[in-house]
């Protein structure tokens, strides 16, 4: 069945997923069948069973993954004052990073333009 096209991934809370693997586990239910009436991959299930088994509850729990964080504050035109200010923090932060590794502005900027003509290329 799946999501429709260019729509999102539905987010698991911790509290839905037990709930899911609770009916499982004390069978009330298969996992066929909640696939059939939630619409959750049988797949999926037998993962969220598996990490409760092997961490608990803690193993059920969504890790927020890590991005760009400049990626919010770049595409958008208009920022408050705070967001101006943050994003020209995280600026900073990066080009102190990048300054404790030895790169320097030049350096990082010909090695971003090597990434990107890879890119290119394939």
């Amino acid at each position: 069945m799946g999501r429709p096209k260019g729509g999102k991934n539905k987010e698991w809370s911790a509290e839905e997923k037990l709930k899911v693997i609770r009916r499982v586990l004390e069978g009330e239910t298969s996992s066929h069948q909640i696939q059939k009436h939630e619409g959750i991959n049988l797949g999926m299930i037998s993962t969220w069973i598996k990490k409760y088994q092997d961490k608990g509850i803690e193993g059920l729990i969504n890790k927020r993954k890590p991005g760009n964080p400049l990626t919010k504050f770049q595409s958008r035109k208009n920022l408050t004052k705070l967001e101006q200010l943050q994003y020209e923090n995280m600026k900073l932060r990066i080009e102190n990073e990048r300054l404790k590794k030895g790169y320097t502005n030049e350096e990082a900027m010909s090695i971003r333009q090597k990434k990107s003509s890879k890119k290119n290329t394939k």
